[in-house]
């Protein structure tokens, strides 16, 4: 029961985020923002269902949702959310899911993003591992990172060419 508690939680949380951006979306295009055509997007959300689809059927196929919830694992799941939400926090109206810029802005790094360009990226690697973890799906704790890792090796590059061409992009507050 805690397990599908705890997936239920994970997909309500991607969806609200889904809805943040499509929100930021929009407040950046009414400004004078632009999304970037981006064809790996829809692979990037594909990989994401897919990991919620794989976490579930692994541990229920292996009969782990039975199991007791590793509480390591969870504590660092944890913590990994408060700094997902430090990097949503941060970047504000500007952090989306999609590659949207606005031109004229400036680039101003905060939170997270004054120590590396790309935390939530990051954090989503790592999420995919400790979730996988906490569900006993070891597979999933394989595979998905390594997916995740092929992607953003394509999308990061393609980040920083949109934000170099329209130079000035402010992210934050």
């Amino acid at each position: 029961m805690m397990y599908m508690l705890l997936w239920i939680a994970v997909i309500i949380q991607r969806l609200t985020e889904v809805m943040i951006a499509k929100r930021n979306e929009m407040w950046m295009k009414n400004r004078g923002g632009i999304v970037i055509h981006e064809p790996l997007y829809k692979w990037i959300v594909t990989a994401h269902v897919l990991f919620l689809i794989s976490l579930f059927f692994e541990s229920y196929v292996r009969h782990q949702h039975s199991a007791p919830i590793p509480v390591i694992y969870l504590i660092f799941f944890l913590v990994l959310q408060g700094v997902r939400i430090w990097c949503l926090r941060s970047l504000g109206r500007y952090w989306n899911t999609k590659i949207v810029v606005l031109p004229g802005a400036r680039l101003k790094k905060v939170g997270p993003y004054r120590f590396f360009k790309h935390p939530n990226y990051f954090v989503v690697g790592l999420e995919f591992i400790v979730l996988s973890l906490v569900f006993h799906a070891f597979l999933t704790a394989v595979l998905f990172p390594v997916i995740h890792a092929i992607l953003m090796y394509v999308r990061i590059p393609e980040e920083e060419k949109a934000l170099k061409i329209y130079d000035k992009v402010e992210y934050g507050r």
